[in-house]
């Protein structure tokens, strides 16, 4: 070994000689120079390169020989190398000394023949990493077998994230059991409390010293893809298993919505189980087994997850730009939230530099579906705007659009710190006009007063189509004290203010004394008296026509009025109450001068209504077609 290593030193010496020497004259004083530093160098033993290049091929010849017979046995072998520890040992001893036979001999290969032996060098590095790859495809399909992953999960902070299959009784290996490892191991992530070891501790430990020979020799591109190809197909089972099915844009555009809203509450456990459980598991096993080889295990992380974490993202996108009908927002609300609370593990496991393109998506994907909810926003907008006022609502009782779009927004401000972040991005509301002087206010407020404002337009507009205006403000009532209520009693009354509350509850009332105003001025003019003095047979006719009078225009607005709607019991008593109040004082005084005529004779056939009638008939009011006055309160 010492002789083959003096040849090895002096053929080194020769070519620098011969590389640095432009002629013949400057060759010889470099090899002179060498001889002066080391008696090694001799003049003589440089100057027979022609005759020590036979015996230093011949050494490299011996060495490759021997190399191709040990590396040939388990090349050939019918049994896998990793089954008995000695062969596979044995065989990556060979692998290194085929590897540092190569970066040695490699300076050389200027020699003609010295080139063709690493030229059979690298032939046979090829076999062994041929071979290599094989047994590293074995061990990882091996190692998922034994630990295949049947078995229930949970998370402190979630418990509904489960695998459905497997044996509740048998528990995932955590992350700090077992023996030590000559490879670090990362901690368990986050709020969950495991961390798939999804290969025994040995198979990784095997895999590594194989990824290392491979990476090396100039294999590591290979390495990388027969692990990701094999770990691949792991992750794609694992998310199957959780019920996400693999659908293209299209095919999820073209669902019902009922099954799309079924598919996102499998999408949104998928996502987190695997962004939080299995691509940082999967992260873990990368590095264990390319310990120090950063690059590979970065690019066989990036392969193994690329799909998964593409097709998680294509069904958000789908959701993000498909129809942005109103009934959408509540299940493009939970997208948007699940991917916002995702957004950190993105983060965090996919920091490398091969992964920037998965983070980058994940975020313009989650401003997309931000964009889809204003878009929902706005097309409320529309829908509200353009109901038609066609038919009026029977009774001057509730609309369905003042129902509808009440409950939607309170529906919707239980995501109310969602909805604000949304409106508080720069692109938000940009489509709205001023309302009031809200400079102060949020963007989600002014997006509610907004939408209160055109619902309050649509419905005055309504309101013109009732021919009675005694019914148009009963409609306009009803609605507005509908609307109130629903603020007060939600998210809305912090958006929109205690101004805004008052306001409002302001023109309920003004509804209420236009009604009475418009209904019951009439009635209540013939109970005046007429001031001054009349002959008394002018003021006996001029009494039995008010009374006559009083007791139509009383029937026709009892039998009318009988039939409208107050939904609200509260404004139904108040409304009743404060009728009272004005009618049956003026009634008694008018009936209790009518008596104290005695000209008209005999009084009972002229008076129709004793006050217990009046207040009896005032209290049939408003009930609808009995039962209907209460519909439409949800």
């Amino acid at each position: 070994m010492a002789e083959n290593g003096e040849e090895k030193l002096l053929a080194v010496a020769r070519h620098i000689a011969k590389t640095l020497g432009h002629n013949d004259n400057m060759a010889d004083d470099i090899l002179q120079i060498f001889s002066n530093f080391d008696g090694r160098f001799s003049r003589e033993k440089l100057a027979s390169e022609d005759e020590d290049r036979p015996r230093s091929c011949a050494a490299l010849e011996l060495t490759l020989k021997s190399l191709d017979r040990q590396i040939s046995q388990y090349v050939a072998a019918d049994h896998p190398i990793w089954s008995d520890s000695a062969d596979s040992s044995a065989f990556l001893d060979s692998i290194d000394e085929l590897i540092a036979t190569i970066r040695d001999w490699t300076p050389l290969a200027v020699d003609k023949s010295v080139g063709v032996c690493l030229a059979r060098a690298e032939d046979l590095m090829q076999q062994a990493m041929f071979r290599l790859e094989d047994e590293f495809r074995s061990l990882v399909e091996r190692g998922g077998e034994s630990l295949e992953l049947s078995r229930a999960y949970r998370s402190e902070s979630n418990g509904n994230l489960s695998f459905d299959s497997g044996d509740d009784e048998e528990e995932e290996e955590m992350i700090g059991n077992g023996e030590d490892h000559q490879i670090p191991t990362a901690q368990p992530i986050g709020d969950y409390d495991i961390v798939i070891d999804a290969l025994p501790s040995g198979t990784i430990n095997d895999l590594h010293e194989i990824a290392k020979r491979m990476v090396t020799a100039g294999f590591g591109k290979e390495c990388s893809h027969v692990y990701s190809s094999c770990r691949r197909e792991f992750l794609e089972e694992s998310l199957s298993r959780l019920g996400l099915q693999k659908l293209s844009i299209e095919e999820v555009q073209k669902t019902p919505w009922q099954d799309l809203e079924d598919e996102i509450e499998r999408w949104i456990k998928s996502a987190n189980v695997a962004l939080r459980i299995l691509f940082p598991s999967e992260r873990r096993l990368c590095d264990r087994v390319f310990y120090g080889l950063s690059s590979a295990a970065d690019l066989s992380f990036m392969e193994v997850c690329r799909g998964s974490t593409i097709q998680i993202l294509n069904f958000a996108d789908a959701v993000a730009i498909g129809s942005r009908s109103p009934e959408r927002l509540f299940k493009i609300l939970d997208v948007f939230e699940s991917l916002r609370d995702l957004m950190c593990e993105f983060e965090s496991v996919f920091s490398d530099q091969y992964c920037l393109f998965l983070r980058n998506e994940a975020m313009t994907i989650w401003k997309r579906l931000g964009e889809a909810i204003r878009g929902i926003f706005m097309e409320l907008e529309n829908l509200i705007s353009r109901d038609p006022a066609k038919t009026p609502v029977p009774g001057g009782g509730l609309h369905p659009i003042t129902r509808y779009v009440m409950n939607y927004l309170r529906a919707a401000c239980r995501s109310r710190q969602t909805l604000e972040q949304v409106f508080e991005d720069s692109t938000a509301v940009s489509h709205q006009p001023k309302v009031d002087d809200r400079s102060s206010s949020s963007s989600m407020s002014v997006q509610m007063a907004w939408i209160m404002e055109l619902l309050e337009s649509n419905l005055e507009a309504k309101s013109k189509i009732y021919r009675d205006p005694a019914l148009c403000y009963v409609f306009m009532m009803n609605n507005s004290r509908y609307i109130v209520q629903k603020v007060r009693d939600s998210e809305l009354g912090s958006l929109l203010g205690d101004d805004w509350i008052r306001k409002h509850t302001a023109k309920v009332r003004q509804y209420h004394v236009n009604y009475q105003r418009s209904s019951w001025s009439k009635v209540l003019g013939v109970l005046k008296l007429e001031s001054g003095s009349l002959a008394p047979n002018v003021a006996v006719k001029s009494m039995k026509e008010k009374l006559k009078l009083f007791n139509i225009y009383f029937d026709e607005i009892c039998k009318t009025q009988s039939n409208w709607v107050v939904f609200d019991d509260q404004l139904r008593d108040e409304l009743r109450i404060a009728l009272a109040k004005i009618l049956l004082p003026a009634y008694q005084n008018f009936i209790g001068m009518f008596q104290n005529v005695p000209e008209i004779g005999r009084h009972d056939k002229y008076i129709k209504y004793a006050n217990e009638d009046i207040e009896a008939k005032i209290n049939d009011l408003f009930w609808g077609s009995r039962g209907s006055a209460g519909a439409g309160r949800k």
